[in-house]
Protein backbone atom coordinates (compact mmCIF):
# COMPACT_ATOMS: atom_id res chain seq x y z
CA UNK A 1 0.00 0.00 0.00
CA UNK A 2 1.42 3.39 -1.00
CA UNK A 3 1.84 6.30 1.40
CA UNK A 4 -1.07 8.13 -0.22
CA UNK A 5 -3.29 5.04 0.05
CA UNK A 6 -2.49 4.82 3.77
CA UNK A 7 -3.43 8.49 4.15
CA UNK A 8 -6.75 8.01 2.36
CA UNK A 9 -7.51 4.95 4.49
CA UNK A 10 -6.82 7.04 7.61
CA UNK A 11 -9.27 9.70 6.42
CA UNK A 12 -11.96 7.09 5.81
CA UNK A 13 -11.49 4.75 8.76
CA UNK A 14 -10.11 6.90 11.57
CA UNK A 15 -11.34 10.37 10.69
CA UNK A 16 -14.62 8.92 9.37
CA UNK A 17 -14.78 11.36 6.46
CA UNK A 18 -17.58 10.82 3.97
CA UNK A 19 -16.87 8.99 0.70
CA UNK A 20 -17.31 12.27 -1.19
CA UNK A 21 -14.76 14.05 1.00
CA UNK A 22 -12.25 11.22 0.66
CA UNK A 23 -12.78 11.28 -3.09
CA UNK A 24 -11.98 15.01 -3.15
CA UNK A 25 -8.77 14.44 -1.18
CA UNK A 26 -7.78 11.63 -3.56
CA UNK A 27 -8.45 13.82 -6.59
CA UNK A 28 -6.43 16.76 -5.22
CA UNK A 29 -3.44 14.66 -4.22
CA UNK A 30 -3.39 12.71 -7.50
CA UNK A 31 -3.65 15.95 -9.47
CA UNK A 32 -0.68 17.41 -7.60
CA UNK A 33 1.44 14.28 -8.02
CA UNK A 34 0.65 14.19 -11.74
CA UNK A 35 1.61 17.85 -12.07
CA UNK A 36 4.91 17.03 -10.31
CA UNK A 37 5.49 14.25 -12.81
CA UNK A 38 5.20 11.39 -10.34
CA UNK A 39 2.73 8.77 -9.14
CA UNK A 40 1.57 7.35 -5.83
CA UNK A 41 4.02 4.45 -6.21
CA UNK A 42 6.98 6.76 -6.98
CA UNK A 43 6.02 9.55 -4.58
CA UNK A 44 9.00 10.74 -2.49
CA UNK A 45 7.68 13.44 -0.14
CA UNK A 46 11.14 14.60 0.97
CA UNK A 47 11.83 15.75 -2.60
CA UNK A 48 8.78 18.03 -2.73
CA UNK A 49 9.47 21.66 -1.82
CA UNK A 50 7.22 24.47 -0.65
CA UNK A 51 7.78 26.21 -3.99
CA UNK A 52 6.27 23.21 -5.79
CA UNK A 53 2.98 23.63 -3.93
CA UNK A 54 2.98 27.40 -4.54
CA UNK A 55 3.67 26.93 -8.26
CA UNK A 56 0.89 24.34 -8.46
CA UNK A 57 -1.62 26.67 -6.82
CA UNK A 58 -0.65 29.40 -9.30
CA UNK A 59 -1.10 26.90 -12.14
CA UNK A 60 -4.61 26.04 -10.88
CA UNK A 61 -5.54 29.70 -10.53
CA UNK A 62 -4.05 31.19 -13.69
CA UNK A 63 -3.94 28.33 -16.19
CA UNK A 64 -6.75 26.07 -15.04
CA UNK A 65 -8.86 29.15 -14.20
CA UNK A 66 -10.14 27.61 -10.95
CA UNK A 67 -11.81 29.84 -8.38
CA UNK A 68 -9.94 30.82 -5.24
CA UNK A 69 -12.13 28.56 -3.10
CA UNK A 70 -11.27 25.53 -5.27
CA UNK A 71 -7.56 26.32 -5.12
CA UNK A 72 -7.72 26.71 -1.35
CA UNK A 73 -9.45 23.35 -1.04
CA UNK A 74 -6.79 21.66 -3.17
CA UNK A 75 -3.97 23.15 -1.11
CA UNK A 76 -5.81 22.23 2.10
CA UNK A 77 -5.81 18.60 0.94
CA UNK A 78 -2.03 18.72 0.60
CA UNK A 79 -1.75 20.50 3.96
CA UNK A 80 -3.62 17.65 5.63
CA UNK A 81 -1.48 15.06 3.86
CA UNK A 82 1.77 16.72 4.94
CA UNK A 83 0.53 17.13 8.51
CA UNK A 84 -0.31 13.43 8.56
CA UNK A 85 3.11 12.51 7.18
CA UNK A 86 4.93 14.82 9.63
CA UNK A 87 3.23 13.29 12.67
CA UNK A 88 4.33 9.84 11.49
CA UNK A 89 7.89 10.76 10.65
CA UNK A 90 7.63 10.45 6.86
CA UNK A 91 8.72 14.09 6.46
CA UNK A 92 10.71 16.45 8.66
CA UNK A 93 8.26 19.32 8.48
CA UNK A 94 4.95 20.39 7.01
CA UNK A 95 6.05 22.48 4.04
CA UNK A 96 2.47 23.63 3.40
CA UNK A 97 2.01 25.17 6.84
CA UNK A 98 3.19 28.65 5.85
CA UNK A 99 1.29 28.82 2.54
CA UNK A 100 -1.42 31.47 2.81
CA UNK A 101 -4.94 30.95 1.57
CA UNK A 102 -6.32 33.02 -1.28
CA UNK A 103 -8.98 35.56 -0.40
CA UNK A 104 -12.49 34.40 -1.30
CA UNK A 105 -15.82 36.23 -1.22
CA UNK A 106 -17.99 35.23 1.72
CA UNK A 107 -21.16 33.41 0.73
CA UNK A 108 -24.01 32.75 3.11
CA UNK A 109 -25.61 29.30 2.81
CA UNK A 110 -29.17 29.12 1.53
CA UNK A 111 -32.11 28.39 3.80
CA UNK A 112 -35.87 27.93 3.51
CA UNK A 113 -37.99 30.76 5.02
CA UNK A 114 -40.25 29.73 7.91
CA UNK A 115 -43.44 30.45 5.97
CA UNK A 116 -42.32 28.25 3.07
CA UNK A 117 -41.18 25.54 5.47
CA UNK A 118 -44.62 25.50 7.11
CA UNK A 119 -46.20 25.04 3.67
CA UNK A 120 -43.77 22.22 2.90
CA UNK A 121 -44.55 20.40 6.15
CA UNK A 122 -48.27 20.75 5.50
CA UNK A 123 -47.93 19.07 2.11
CA UNK A 124 -46.21 16.08 3.75
CA UNK A 125 -49.22 15.14 5.88
CA UNK A 126 -50.70 13.06 3.07
CA UNK A 127 -47.42 11.17 2.83
CA UNK A 128 -47.54 10.40 6.54
CA UNK A 129 -51.07 9.06 6.22
CA UNK A 130 -49.97 6.76 3.44
CA UNK A 131 -49.03 3.09 3.82
CA UNK A 132 -46.34 3.49 1.18
CA UNK A 133 -42.97 2.83 2.81
CA UNK A 134 -40.99 5.22 0.60
CA UNK A 135 -43.37 8.13 1.13
CA UNK A 136 -43.21 7.74 4.90
CA UNK A 137 -39.45 7.23 4.83
CA UNK A 138 -38.93 10.40 2.80
CA UNK A 139 -40.90 12.38 5.39
CA UNK A 140 -38.62 10.97 8.11
CA UNK A 141 -35.54 11.98 6.11
CA UNK A 142 -36.68 15.58 5.68
CA UNK A 143 -37.91 15.97 9.25
CA UNK A 144 -34.82 14.48 10.91
CA UNK A 145 -32.55 16.84 9.01
CA UNK A 146 -34.76 19.89 9.53
CA UNK A 147 -35.82 19.33 13.16
CA UNK A 148 -32.48 17.93 14.40
CA UNK A 149 -30.02 19.69 12.10
CA UNK A 150 -28.26 16.48 11.12
CA UNK A 151 -25.44 16.32 8.64
CA UNK A 152 -26.01 14.08 5.63
CA UNK A 153 -23.36 11.63 6.83
CA UNK A 154 -24.85 11.58 10.34
CA UNK A 155 -28.29 10.67 9.04
CA UNK A 156 -27.02 7.96 6.71
CA UNK A 157 -24.75 6.48 9.38
CA UNK A 158 -27.40 6.34 12.13
CA UNK A 159 -28.67 2.94 13.33
CA UNK A 160 -31.94 1.92 14.93
CA UNK A 161 -30.14 1.27 18.22
CA UNK A 162 -29.01 4.92 18.28
CA UNK A 163 -32.58 6.04 18.96
CA UNK A 164 -33.65 6.47 22.57
CA UNK A 165 -36.43 4.02 23.55
CA UNK A 166 -38.91 6.89 23.82
CA UNK A 167 -37.68 8.50 20.56
CA UNK A 168 -36.60 11.62 22.47
CA UNK A 169 -33.03 11.66 21.17
CA UNK A 170 -30.68 10.21 18.58
CA UNK A 171 -27.02 9.33 19.04
CA UNK A 172 -24.99 10.53 16.04
CA UNK A 173 -21.34 10.32 15.03
CA UNK A 174 -20.20 13.63 13.59
CA UNK A 175 -17.02 14.94 12.03
CA UNK A 176 -13.80 13.68 13.51
CA UNK A 177 -15.64 10.68 14.97
CA UNK A 178 -17.18 12.93 17.64
CA UNK A 179 -20.30 11.49 19.24
CA UNK A 180 -23.18 13.61 20.46
CA UNK A 181 -26.76 12.95 21.54
CA UNK A 182 -29.19 15.02 19.48
CA UNK A 183 -32.59 15.81 21.04
CA UNK A 184 -35.64 15.15 18.88
CA UNK A 185 -38.88 17.12 18.98
CA UNK A 186 -41.88 15.35 20.51
CA UNK A 187 -43.67 15.24 17.19
CA UNK A 188 -41.05 12.87 15.80
CA UNK A 189 -42.15 9.97 18.06
CA UNK A 190 -45.44 9.10 16.27
CA UNK A 191 -43.80 9.67 12.89
CA UNK A 192 -40.95 7.29 13.68
CA UNK A 193 -43.43 4.73 15.04
CA UNK A 194 -45.35 4.93 11.77
CA UNK A 195 -42.08 4.54 9.87
CA UNK A 196 -41.11 1.44 11.85
CA UNK A 197 -44.56 -0.04 11.39
CA UNK A 198 -43.79 -0.07 7.66
CA UNK A 199 -40.76 -2.30 8.33
CA UNK A 200 -42.92 -5.33 9.04
CA UNK A 201 -44.88 -4.73 5.85
CA UNK A 202 -41.58 -4.76 3.96
CA UNK A 203 -40.34 -7.82 5.92
CA UNK A 204 -37.42 -5.77 7.24
CA UNK A 205 -35.77 -6.76 10.52
CA UNK A 206 -35.19 -3.87 12.95
CA UNK A 207 -32.84 -5.63 15.31
CA UNK A 208 -29.62 -4.27 16.76
CA UNK A 209 -27.19 -2.32 14.56
CA UNK A 210 -29.65 -2.01 11.69
CA UNK A 211 -29.56 1.16 9.57
CA UNK A 212 -32.12 3.73 10.64
CA UNK A 213 -32.82 4.99 7.12
CA UNK A 214 -33.31 2.23 4.58
CA UNK A 215 -33.35 1.92 0.83
CA UNK A 216 -36.24 0.28 -0.98
CA UNK A 217 -34.30 -3.01 -0.80
CA UNK A 218 -33.90 -2.81 2.97
CA UNK A 219 -30.24 -1.77 2.94
CA UNK A 220 -28.59 1.34 4.37
CA UNK A 221 -29.59 4.27 2.22
CA UNK A 222 -26.89 6.01 0.19
CA UNK A 223 -26.02 9.68 0.51
CA UNK A 224 -26.90 10.21 -3.13
CA UNK A 225 -30.39 8.81 -2.60
CA UNK A 226 -30.95 11.14 0.37
CA UNK A 227 -29.82 14.06 -1.78
CA UNK A 228 -32.33 13.09 -4.48
CA UNK A 229 -35.12 12.73 -1.93
CA UNK A 230 -34.49 16.15 -0.38
CA UNK A 231 -34.10 17.78 -3.78
CA UNK A 232 -37.41 16.32 -4.94
CA UNK A 233 -39.31 17.33 -1.81
CA UNK A 234 -37.98 20.89 -1.76
CA UNK A 235 -38.51 21.46 -5.48
CA UNK A 236 -42.04 20.07 -5.36
CA UNK A 237 -42.76 22.59 -2.59
CA UNK A 238 -41.55 25.43 -4.82
CA UNK A 239 -38.25 26.08 -3.03
CA UNK A 240 -35.93 28.06 -5.29
CA UNK A 241 -32.14 27.88 -5.46
CA UNK A 242 -30.17 25.16 -3.71
CA UNK A 243 -32.19 22.15 -2.57
CA UNK A 244 -29.63 19.99 -0.76
CA UNK A 245 -29.74 18.34 2.69
CA UNK A 246 -27.31 21.01 3.84
CA UNK A 247 -29.95 23.65 3.06
CA UNK A 248 -32.29 21.91 5.53
CA UNK A 249 -29.53 21.77 8.16
CA UNK A 250 -28.87 25.46 7.71
CA UNK A 251 -32.61 26.15 7.82
CA UNK A 252 -32.70 24.38 11.20
CA UNK A 253 -29.97 26.67 12.58
CA UNK A 254 -31.40 29.85 11.05
CA UNK A 255 -34.90 29.23 12.41
CA UNK A 256 -33.49 28.56 15.89
CA UNK A 257 -31.57 31.83 15.78
CA UNK A 258 -34.63 33.72 14.56
CA UNK A 259 -36.60 32.35 17.52
CA UNK A 260 -34.00 33.61 20.01
CA UNK A 261 -31.85 30.54 20.65
CA UNK A 262 -28.40 31.14 22.12
CA UNK A 263 -25.42 30.76 19.79
CA UNK A 264 -23.80 28.31 22.19
CA UNK A 265 -26.88 26.11 22.09
CA UNK A 266 -26.92 26.17 18.30
CA UNK A 267 -23.21 25.36 18.27
CA UNK A 268 -23.84 22.25 20.39
CA UNK A 269 -26.82 21.15 18.31
CA UNK A 270 -24.88 21.50 15.06
CA UNK A 271 -21.88 19.66 16.47
CA UNK A 272 -19.51 22.56 15.75
CA UNK A 273 -16.18 22.71 17.53
CA UNK A 274 -16.07 26.52 17.49
CA UNK A 275 -18.38 29.52 17.39
CA UNK A 276 -16.71 30.69 14.18
CA UNK A 277 -18.33 27.85 12.25
CA UNK A 278 -21.68 28.56 13.89
CA UNK A 279 -21.40 32.23 12.96
CA UNK A 280 -21.22 31.28 9.28
CA UNK A 281 -24.22 28.96 9.52
CA UNK A 282 -26.47 31.41 11.31
CA UNK A 283 -25.80 34.65 9.45
CA UNK A 284 -24.36 36.06 12.67
CA UNK A 285 -21.91 38.91 12.46
CA UNK A 286 -18.67 39.15 14.40
CA UNK A 287 -20.06 41.73 16.82
CA UNK A 288 -22.59 39.23 18.15
CA UNK A 289 -19.81 36.71 18.65
CA UNK A 290 -17.84 39.28 20.61
CA UNK A 291 -20.85 39.88 22.86
CA UNK A 292 -21.15 36.15 23.53
CA UNK A 293 -17.41 35.98 24.25
CA UNK A 294 -17.51 38.99 26.57
CA UNK A 295 -20.43 37.56 28.52
CA UNK A 296 -19.00 34.07 28.81
CA UNK A 297 -15.26 34.61 29.36
CA UNK A 298 -14.11 35.62 32.89
CA UNK A 299 -11.77 38.25 31.40
CA UNK A 300 -14.09 39.21 28.60
CA UNK A 301 -15.13 42.54 30.14
CA UNK A 302 -11.56 43.82 30.35
CA UNK A 303 -10.46 46.23 27.70
CA UNK A 304 -7.42 45.39 25.62
CA UNK A 305 -4.52 47.87 25.71
CA UNK A 306 -4.56 50.41 22.87
CA UNK A 307 -2.46 49.46 19.85
CA UNK A 308 0.92 51.11 19.40
CA UNK A 309 1.56 53.38 16.44
CA UNK A 310 3.71 50.68 14.84
CA UNK A 311 0.79 48.22 14.88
Amino acid sequence: MTLVDQFLEWLECERRYSPLTVRNYRHDVDEFLSWCGTTREEFEPQRIKREDVVDWSIHLLEERKLKSASVNRAVASLRTLWRWMATRGYVDANITKVISQLRTPKRLPSFVPESRMEELLATMRDDLASDDFLRVRNVVIVLLIYTAGLRLSELVGANVEDLAPDYSSLRVVGKGNKVRVQPLVEGMAPILKKYFSQFSLQNICIGQKKPLILSQKGRRISQRTVERVVDGVLRSAGVQGKTSPHVLRHTFATHLLNRGSDLREIQELLGHSSLVATQVYTHTNIEQLREVYAAAHPRGSEQAPPPTEEA
